[in-house]
């Protein structure tokens, strides 16, 4: 009994991993355009950026801060020379600040009862909700300033509160909805069966849970808040955030202080975003 070896296949074997060399090197070409492409969209996102905080080390010397005619701190200690502006600054961080309180209050609450419960009209909710964040805020603050009319509401500070929550909830509501959906029933059921009351479950086991989503609400209502402007110059008045002295100053020319303050701000926030992500790794 003879047995015979078939090597008649053995070049194609062999012309194999040369045949599978080609789609690799166009999958390495399309990466490398992908990164490339990333990177462009965020030189763009970041470049006013950049040009901002550039052109609060200017040392112009007209009304207009167009022109790079030199570096200078002078202006980081000369931001007093504009009180209304920082009285506009002092307004934007006490509106942002008590809006993003209520508005998390409210939205985690909002969002338990959508992620955990099923009652009748949540669908009518979260579609409220979806086109909240959808409507251009020029429906939105106008909608609202009719509104304020029509009750007889004198525009200030408190109209401003009240609509900052309003455009802002819907952000934290869905944020915590969907961290609350992704949460595992079964530690909350342990929780009850060795003895911890509803109270004790949701302090100690359900909150922490949901703690990530409700902080991500709470930074997003801050950065929804702080630097709106089309909703506040509609439910205003006479009262004044940061962003509508800005507004108002590119009539007769925009100070360096602003693009100081600005960069002041810029850095707070991506010195709370590195925290909470800090934060966040080091949890998981």
């Amino acid at each position: 009994m003879s047995t015979t070896i078939d090597v008649t296949r053995a070049p194609e074997a062999d012309d194999a991993p040369a045949g599978r060399g080609a789609p690799r090197a166009r999958g390495r070409l399309g990466d490398r355009l992908l990164l490339g492409y990333v990177w462009l969209i965020l030189a763009w996102l970041f470049l006013p950026i950049v040009v901002m905080i550039v052109f609060g080390f200017n040392d112009t010397q007209s009304k207009s801060n167009v022109t790079w005619q030199g570096f200078t701190l002078q202006w980081w200690g000369r931001l007093d020379e504009y009180p209304q502006l920082i009285e506009a600054v002092r307004n934007s961080v006490v509106v942002a600040l008590l809006s993003t309180v209520i508005t998390t209050l409210l939205g985690t609450l909002m969002g338990l009862a959508l992620g955990r419960y099923r009652f009748r009209g949540q669908g009518a909710t979260n579609l409220v909700m979806f086109a909240a964040i959808a409507s251009p805020e020029l429906v939105m603050g106008a909608s609202l300033l009719s509104l304020f009319v029509s009750l007889g509401v004198q525009t200030g500070f408190a109209t401003v509160v009240v609509a900052h929550v309003l455009f802002s909830l819907s952000f934290v509501a869905i944020t915590v909805r969907a961290r609350v959906i992704g949460l595992d029933r079964s530690i909350e059921e342990a929780a009850r069966d060795l003895g911890a009351s509803t109270w004790t479950t949701f302090r100690l086991v359900t909150f922490p849970m949901i703690l990530p989503g409700v902080v991500s609400g709470a930074l997003l209502a801050f950065a929804l808040s702080i630097d709106d402007f089309v909703i506040t110059q509609f439910t205003s008045g006479a009262f004044q955030t940061f962003p509508l002295w800005i507004w108002g100053a590119t009539r007769i020319g925009v100070p360096p202080q602003v693009n100081v303050i600005g960069t002041l701000i810029f850095a707070v926030g991506v010195a709370i975003a590195v925290v909470n992500t800090v934060t966040a790794r080091r949890r998981t």
